[in-house]
């Protein structure tokens, strides 16, 4: 018996438009009878929206909802996020977004995206074949190994993509069709998933090694062949494959890590925001890491590069940017250093403290990329505090529980005098009677805004070039009104205008890097804005 296409159509998330179907559409799709009388406006369906999520409590149901709602109604999904980004972003990514992974295998109700098992890696190009768009330009994918601060949740890691392109349309208009989330499934080393019924992946350890790379290689020549035009966006994996594959692939296709360059953008404009309100140049400053891994290594090579671009020489610009790890200081006479962090070893004496490393280093500015929930203590911010009029302080690690420090912490424990942001979420403080809005360094004011770049241009590559312009491209939207309130970052109410901002500047030097695909235009801004997608019904 053939289907009714009334049917197919309410089961189509991309063509569903559920009660805001006109008589005339009614009639012709067949959904007479299937939907109540009432013909009602996107606002007001958005209006319904908005009540049943006020009805929810915990924020991990909120996010089901919101996915099941994607999953049924696409427009009015990016229509809802759209509308409030601000209410909407850290439920549908950071912070529930962590928990989203966490629970995945028991939270699964339809699969979203692509699932690529390290079983299959001669079958890719067919599996690719298999999603019904045929002319894909972004994917993030995900191994799942290092989730947020959260550590392997294999296939479960799925929410990370699902969430990641997600914002690439609500926060930069990139159209959703264009998109695919993907997971590389090599297996895992998280025991309770492996003993958990409902975890949905591989069920072995994590394939490493030649074979693992090998993988990797067999789904970037397959992706790149099927969906020529494809931007990849690596996220999540362990910090050594991420290096690894990074510089593996991003001469050869257009491809970035936004752990390591979409946090190094955002990073380095905050940095340049915090100067330009501070009254010190970065070449002024030096930087401290706690975190010595792929996140920090991607901030300290940006920051190094505008160094260099405000006249530093390479070596100078390296000797502004410490670091310290598990095992201590980076300094030249250890022996444990991994190649990739030998550049930023200095010629001091070891130091197994935090604290004595500020007081001996005297740096302007902390960053925090450990995972080490609380890891910047009092006594650690009243030693920055000592030593800064307007000490700067990034905790960057998420979630919140992952958080170096929380807002109140270093407004209090500095007395007012920190420049503060942080990778996740916090409300405002109060602190002798001033409210401060914190900051986040959030990683959305620039993936979302590259992507919208490299649709517009059909670019080749990306480059560090590119995540620079975007940094400075960033810090220019930050006013002095926002600095007074505690903001080195510009509002993320009006994060669609932020990213547009941004994207027309990475488009520029796309054309004037020659890698795009397309002719250059007269007008970037127009053809820009003229790529983008609208939450509304057509």
């Amino acid at each position: 018996m053939e289907a009714n296409k009334g049917f197919e159509v309410l089961h189509d998330p991309r063509r569903n438009r559920g009660t805001a179907f006109t008589e005339e559409e009614r009639v012709r799709f067949g959904l007479k009878g299937l939907l109540p009388e009432a013909v009602e406006t996107i606002d007001l369906q958005v209006q319904r929206v908005h009540e049943q999520i006020g009805r929810l409590e915990k924020p991990i149901n909120k996010y089901i909802y919101l996915l099941q709602l994607l999953e049924t109604n696409e427009t009015l999904f990016y229509k809802v996020l759209m509308d409030d980004p601000a209410i909407y972003m850290p439920l549908v990514y950071t912070p529930t977004v962590g928990e989203a992974c966490q629970t995945f295998g028991h939270i699964f109700r339809r699969s979203v995206g692509i699932y690529i098992s390290i079983r299959e890696k001669d079958n890719i190009r067919e599996i690719l074949q298999n999603w019904r768009e045929k002319d894909v330009r972004f994917t993030v994918v995900t191994d799942g190994e290092r989730i947020l601060g959260l550590g392997d949740l294999g296939v479960c890691g799925m929410g990370i993509p699902i969430g990641k392109l997600s914002l690439y349309t609500a926060c930069a208009g990139v159209p959703p069709e264009y998109t695919l989330p993907i997971t590389l499934d090599s297996g895992t080393n998280n025991q309770e998933f492996l003993d958990d019924p409902l975890y949905p992946g591989l069920r072995h350890e994590r394939i490493r090694g030649e074979e693992y790379d090998a993988f990797i290689a067999a789904f970037v020549e397959a992706i790149t062949e099927v969906f020529p035009k494809i931007c990849i966006q690596w996220e999540d994996f362990a910090g050594v494959d991420a290096i690894r594959i990074l510089n593996t692939f991003q001469e050869t296709v257009c491809t970035f890590n936004d752990d390591i360059q979409g946090t190094a953008a955002v990073a380095t404009g905050g940095l340049l925001a915090a100067g330009r309100f501070s009254g010190k140049t970065l070449t002024q400053q030096s930087f401290l890491f706690l975190g010595a891994g792929a996140a920090a290594i991607g901030i300290a090579d940006l920051l190094a590069q505008r160094l260099q671009k405000e006249g530093l020489t390479k070596e100078s610009a390296y000797q502004k940017i410490y670091m310290f790890d598990r095992k201590g200081l980076l300094v030249t006479s250890r022996s444990d250093l991994a190649a990739y962090t030998q550049k930023f070893a200095h010629d001091l004496e070891p130091s197994e403290s935090f604290v004595d490393a500020i007081k001996t280093i005297r740096p302007t500015a902390i960053i925090g990329v450990s995972t080490i929930g609380g890891a910047f203590t009092r006594e650690i911010i009243e030693a920055m505090s000592a030593v800064n009029e307007r000490p700067i302080i990034f905790p960057y690690s998420n979630p919140n529980s992952h958080s170096e420090c929380t807002a109140q912490e270093a407004y209090e424990w500095s007395k007012g005098k920190a420049i503060f942001a942080s990778g996740s979420p916090f409300s405002p403080v109060i602190y002798n009677g001033r409210t401060f809005i914190p900051g986040q360094g959030n990683n959305v004011y620039i993936f979302p805004a590259m992507g919208l770049a490299v649709f517009a241009t059909e670019a080749r590559r990306l480059t560090d070039e590119m995540f620079l312009t975007a940094s400075e491209a960033l810090a220019k939207q930050v006013t002095a009104e926002d600095f007074e309130r505690g903001l080195i970052y510009p509002p993320i109410s009006n994060i669609f205008q932020i990213s547009i901002n941004v994207a027309i500047e990475v488009a520029t030097k796309i054309f004037d890097l020659n890698l795009a695909r397309i002719e250059r235009p007269s007008d970037i801004a127009t053809l820009v804005k003229s790529k983008m997608y609208q939450a509304k019904y057509v």
